[in-house]
Parts: C-alpha cells; structure tokens; sequence
C-alpha cells in the first residue's frame, strides 16, 4: 500500500505568525533585528561618503554633521564602516547558524532513527569533535581559510557548532520514533527519510528554532573574537569584530571608534536572544501533542 501524507494535524507548523508576533519577547526581538538589517543595507545610501573614500582632511575627528559617527585614523567615514560591518557579521551570523543547525538536525535525527552501526558511528564522530579544541584548529587552518575569504571562515564556524545540538536531536529522536504516529506511518509504508522529515524534524521545531537564534548570536561572538585575535574577517572586508578590535586602542581616547560598534553587537545579540527565547516559549507552549 503506498503512503500517503496524512492531513496535516495542528502542530508547531500551524502557529500563525501573527499570533507569535503578539508576544512581547517575540515583537520586540523580530522588531529590533528587523531595524538592524535595515540600517545595515539601507543606513550606507543615505551617508555622503562611500566605503572606500576618505577624508584626508579629518582624521580620527568626534561625531559631527559632517561624519556621523567620526572618523577614524585614516579618514574613513566610521558612519558608513560600522554599518558594513554589521552587514557582514549579520550575514555571516545567519549562513552559520543555518548550517550548524542543519547539520546538527540531520547527524542527530539520522543517529537517532537509525540505532547500531550508524548510531555508533555518528556518536563517535559527535564525541570526537566536541573534544578538538576549535581555536587551534581555527589557528592551524586559518592560512587556507584567509584564501578562501570569508565564507571559509562561515564553513569553519559551522564545523564546529553542532555537536551538542545534534546529542539533544539524536535523543529527542529516540523518543519519538516509538510514538504511534511514527509507527503508523512505518507500517503504512513510509521511507525513513520521510518520517524524518514529515514527522520527527517538525516535531522538534521547537529545538531547531531555538537552536538557530542562539547560534546566530553565538556565531557573531565568535567571530567578533576571532576577528579580534586577527583570525576572523580579513582587511578589505570589515565586521563589527574588526572595528572593535581597531577601536579598543581608543576607547579611552576617542570613544566613538569603539562605542558605535560595540553598541551595535549588544544591540544585535539582545534582538537574537529575544527573538529565539519568545519563539521557543511560544512554540513548546502552544503545541498541541502530535497526532497521525
């Protein structure tokens, strides 16, 4: 008997946004990030000045009608640099977080599905590299990831962000696939990958929209650290990791080199964590028990 897609019961999948946008944690995260993108790919148009030009007459001068933001010690416009660093470290926080995520859904829901041999194998592969210490390889590796820019780094990232996730995928998994809709939908002849991605993934959704939000904001903190360190986004290219780095000799001394970046990372990782802790109540909260 060929299978057949059930008719959608209820579930996580049915939350409407609307409903999920009436959230005060939800509203204010989805509200204070949308702002940021926002001013990160619209902000640069309106400034007078361009990313690569230069002042050569004002150097490392205060906020002013002129340079909103100042200038730093080569006369660039900190204005139009700081948003094209937060332009670069959102996207790089997004593309990091999607695939950490993706990989920890996939190694843990296949893990888990599948006990025995691929269970062992994936488990080992887990434990192994929760123990690699990811700085030293980040330092091994970086002369290949400086030739491969900076989605390289985006790669590195990912490489090293699902392990845990994909240990609470994996024993989510065994739990439900012993649920009734799952065995049903065995008997009824359907493929291990579609009860995987029918019916166990959206089942956690919950886990994996969480996981994605704090990934994003775990993703700009590290490589705002690594950038720092000079392992992260390399010149041309700026991030709000670079300009905080280049702004901490004058915090004390010009002040808005470092204040502006770093207000936008606070900024930033606030409206992520709002974002995925709303979402995440929302959705354990209001989902009904799944159902065939």
């Amino acid at each position: 008997m060929p299978y057949e897609t059930p008719a959608r019961p209820p579930g996580r999948r049915s939350a409407a946004p609307p409903a999920l946008l009436r959230r005060p944690r939800v509203l204010a995260g989805a509200v204070l990030l949308a702002l940021l993108a926002l001013l990160a790919w619209l902000g640069p148009l309106a400034a007078p000045w361009g990313f690569t030009e230069r002042d050569h007459t004002s150097f490392l001068q205060p906020p002013s009608p002129r340079h909103w933001f100042g200038t730093d010690a080569t006369g660039r416009d900190l204005y139009v640099v700081t948003l094209v660093g937060l332009r670069k470290s959102l996207v790089i926080g997004l593309l990091v977080a999607v695939l950490t995520t993706a990989a920890a859904a996939v190694v843990g829901a296949v893990s888990g599905y599948f006990p025995g041999l691929p269970d062992r194998v994936l488990t080992w592969l887990t434990d192994l590299a929760l123990v690699v210490p990811p700085l030293l390889v980040l330092a091994v590796l970086f002369p290949v990831a400086e030739r491969g820019g900076w989605l390289a780094l985006v790669l590195l990232l990912a490489a090293f962000g699902w392990m845990v996730t994909a240990r609470m995928v994996r024993g989510a998994t065994r739990s439900l696939r012993r649920r009734e809709y799952v065995r049903a939908a065995r008997y009824l002849g359907a493929s291990p990958t579609a009860i995987i991605v029918r019916h166990l993934l959206p089942n956690l959704s919950a886990l994996l929209v969480a996981d994605v939000t704090v990934n994003v904001s775990a993703a700009v903190i590290a490589e705002t650290g690594l950038s720092y360190v000079g392992l992260g986004v390399q010149p041309p290219d700026v991030s709000l990791g670079t300009l905080i780095a280049d702004g901490t000799r004058y915090a004390t001394t010009h002040p808005w080199m470092f204040g502006f970046c770093t207000g936008l990372l606070v900024l930033l990782v606030l409206a992520v964590n709002l974002l995925g802790e709303g979402l995440h109540d929302a959705l354990t909260r209001d989902t009904p028990a799944p159902r065939l």
